[in-house]
């Protein structure tokens, strides 16, 4: 294709500013370019066997390529590879009118954000020409290297690989009548736990299918051949068949090759144009039959195999991503544009479809462009127990409500890894029953259950997280032991919240803690540990981890998560009877105010306990009772809330869509930590403690967790990390003295 200047290509349209290099007309153009082949008030070409539009989806596919590397080349970083290799799937998807498309890979983003320009979804941030595509790429307000849950038209966030199937999937169990595609790379189909996440929600929701997992089969992964490079055809189809899946369409790009290109994987954009047309069918007839098997109620996979970088500046994994070296005035940057340039005719053409596809822009009709309804809870009943009445157990009051806010809420959904009856709360089976193909009422199983159970922490944090960024109410559950493998996909999802331009539930999660004899057996049994990772996520200004002493104040802590919107918020209790030490009205204002002051004696010098946790309170009150003999005041503090006692500029919070300020004032936090001495106590990570020590100015030391040994019971693994009453009461004496 020759190159022409934009000076000699006649009516170029006004969002063309920014095109360095137009084509002349592909031939045939005025037979199957002369109109649209979406028409004006339809959402789709009429059929895939269409000519024109067979025509017209091979120029999208070559205008997303264009745009891809221009806008890549243009800061001379980024990644448009991994795209161009399956934009003809692209194309035939917005082609046949599927707009809620997710991807499983972050590398996709300039890639998307191209369809989401040509479809006018970018207006709303202020995108209206390429030139303002090319600025705001990269750029902090603009449009991000990864995909964020900012940018309009695009469902959800992609960056870390092994997630997006969990944002398909929760998006299908939501809008059952509507098909969620979402590509996935051949280099990370390995990545945990993409294909046994889709079976065991296969399993529990045979009938929802509409989701379509679209494999980008090109042979590379970011800097190698890929682990199934060397899979044929029918070992990849067979793959995808044995794990369940009714239908595999695939569409290989040798099959149509006329230039003889070596290796199992080629280049279509290299094919005469005729063979092009060809496999540009092929593509669209292929997506049309995936797309019709899994609304009709077949688990279906689309695979396209094709070269890693087809039409683009270089190929297999050097197509990447982009190098300084590579920018618009490099050579082959250059010849590559040239290339791929398009007439302006053309690019008219491709845009007037691509808004008309889906009925409009993706910004304007894409699910998550509007707020998923949702039942009003009215009032939970919570239940108040008498302080210092009979030892309650914390998670098992929470469940109680749980089952009432999921019968009020046909939507809500629990996930834990088969462990609700060793976490305390059977309660939410009885009341929700377990998500089971087999009915039996001794395990709580139904197949119309509300509790979804796989033995993986990675598919129950992604289920409940990725349907709380769609919309819906959830709750994760696991033991706090186990649930760092399930962070990965709940970060992700708090952080997307943490820009989204709408209002969505709140991901909830109940981590009991009653593991905490369970040591020295492994990365998931190191309980505490994983207190540090939620420590840190505190700074980003929406993410709350709670620590109720007692289940009135466990109560209060669920109602008041349900109530928040776009936040994580972590709560974390005993399995165990415990004290009831607080009011409800304590743990509300405790929530408010960051802590709250369960106990005071007087004494000519005093030592402030500030304690997160429950179980963490039985030693501190056994020393403060000791201080007391020995003429020593003691005030015990119960921290509920850390977030909130640090200073208002120690987080991010109000760069949140939904900014929670109301941190504690100087003046209130003397009022509560002020003392002679301060030691902060914890049975998890010290970095918790960081917001009460970054203010205190008083003598202070830290008790908390060390490391995890196999023990009897709570109580001697506590002794073994230095939490003993003993040794508390030794270092307060130390300090006042």
């Amino acid at each position: 294709m020759t190159a022409i200047s934009p000076k000699a290509s006649s009516a170029l349209p006004n969002f063309s500013e920014g095109i360095q290099y137009f084509g002349e007309a592909l031939p045939d153009f005025e037979t199957y370019g002369a109109t649209p082949a979406i028409e004006s008030g339809k959402v789709a070409i009429a059929s895939p066997t269409d000519k024109a539009a067979v025509y017209q989806t091979l120029l999208a596919a070559d205008a997303l390529r264009y745009l891809t590397l221009q806008v890549t080349a243009s800061k001379a970083s980024g990644h448009p590879g991994g795209f161009a290799s399956q934009a003809e799937a692209y194309a035939s998807l917005v082609m046949l009118g599927y707009k809620n498309i997710i991807t499983e890979v972050g590398h996709h983003a300039p890639g998307f954000y191209s369809a989401m320009f040509l479809d006018r979804s970018l207006e709303d941030m202020g995108i209206f020409t390429v030139q303002e595509l090319r600025d705001r790429f990269r750029e902090k307000h603009g449009l991000l290297g990864h995909l964020s849950g900012f940018i309009p038209g695009i469902l959800a966030p992609a960056g870390p690989l092994g997630q997006g199937q969990h944002f398909a999937m929760a998006a299908a169990l939501l809008h059952k009548d509507k098909l969620f595609p979402f590509t996935v790379g051949d280099g990370g189909l390995g990545e945990p736990y993409i294909v046994s996440a889709i079976a065991h929600f296969h399993t529990a929701y045979p009938a929802v299918t509409n989701f379509l997992p679209v494999l980008v089969w090109n042979g590379y992964s970011q800097e190698h051949h890929s682990m199934v490079s060397l899979k044929t055809n029918e070992q990849m189809q067979a793959y995808w068949q044995g794990n369940g899946f009714d239908e595999v369409v695939l569409v290989d790009a040798k099959d149509f090759d006329d230039q003889n290109q070596p290796g199992d994987y080629v280049d279509s954009t290299a094919f005469s144009f005729e063979k092009r047309l060809e496999f540009t069918q092929a593509v669209l007839s292929g997506v049309d039959k995936a797309a019709r098997s899994a609304l009709g109620g077949k688990l279906t996979v689309f695979i396209i195999k094709q070269l890693k970088g087809a039409g683009v500046h270089a190929r297999g994994a050097k197509s990447h991503n982009l190098y300084p070296k590579d920018t618009l005035d490099a050579t082959h940057i250059v010849s590559a544009l040239q290339t791929r340039a398009l007439s302006a005719e053309a690019w008219q053409l491709v845009r007037t479809n691509a808004e008309r596809a889906g009925g409009g822009p993706a910004a304007k009709t894409v699910v998550t462009e509007f707020e998923f309804p949702l039942p009003d809870l009215g009032e939970l009943p919570l239940e108040e127990y008498a302080v210092g009445g009979e030892p309650k157990v914390s998670t098992t009051a929470m469940g109680r409500l749980v089952g009432i806010v999921g019968n009020k809420d046909q939507n809500f959904l629990v996930t834990n890894a088969d462990g609700n009856e060793a976490s305390g709360i059977a309660n939410i089976n009885q009341a929700l029953k377990i998500i089971h193909p087999t009915t039996d009422d001794l395990y709580n199983q139904a197949p119309n259950g509300q509790v979804y159970e796989p033995l993986s922490e990675d598919a129950c944090a992604g289920l409940a997280a990725g349907l709380a960024l769609m919309g819906a109410r959830t709750l994760w559950c696991s033991y706090e032991s186990f649930a760092i493998n399930g962070l990965p996909i709940w970060q992700t999802v708090t952080q997307a919240m943490a820009e989204l331009r709408r209002q969505t539930p709140s991901t909830i999660t109940l981590f009991t803690a009653g593991a905490l004899e369970q040591g020295r057996n492994g990365w998931t049994h190191q309980r505490p540990e994983i207190e540090a990772y939620f420590a840190s996520l505190m700074r980003n200004g929406n993410v709350f981890p709670l620590f109720p002493p007692d289940a009135n104040s466990i109560q209060a802590c669920y109602d008041w998560a349900l109530k928040t919107k776009n936040k994580g918020i972590v709560i974390t209790a005993s399995k165990s009877p415990l004290p009831i030490r607080t009011t409800l009205e304590q743990t509300r204002q405790g929530l408010r105010d960051g802590a709250v002051l369960l106990h005071e004696v007087a004494g000519d010098r005093q030592v402030v306990f500030a304690v997160i946790g429950d179980m963490t309170l039985m030693p501190v009150f056994e020393a403060a009772a000791f201080l007391e003999t020995e003429g020593i005041g003691a005030k015990i503090v119960s921290v509920i809330n850390p977030r909130q006692l640090y200073r208002s500029h120690d987080t991010a919070w109000d760069t949140c869509s939904e900014p929670e300020g109301g941190f504690l004032d100087d003046a209130k936090f003397a009022e509560l930590f002020d003392g002679d001495a301060l030691i902060a106590v914890t049975g998890g990570a010290a970095g918790m403690l960081e917001p009460i020590l970054l203010r205190s100015t008083a003598k202070r030391d830290t008790f908390a967790w060390k490391r995890g040994e196999t023990t009897a019971s709570a109580g001697e693994l506590m002794a073994f990390n230095g939490l003993t009453a003993e040794a508390l009461t030794k270092r307060a004496i130390a300090l006042v003295h």
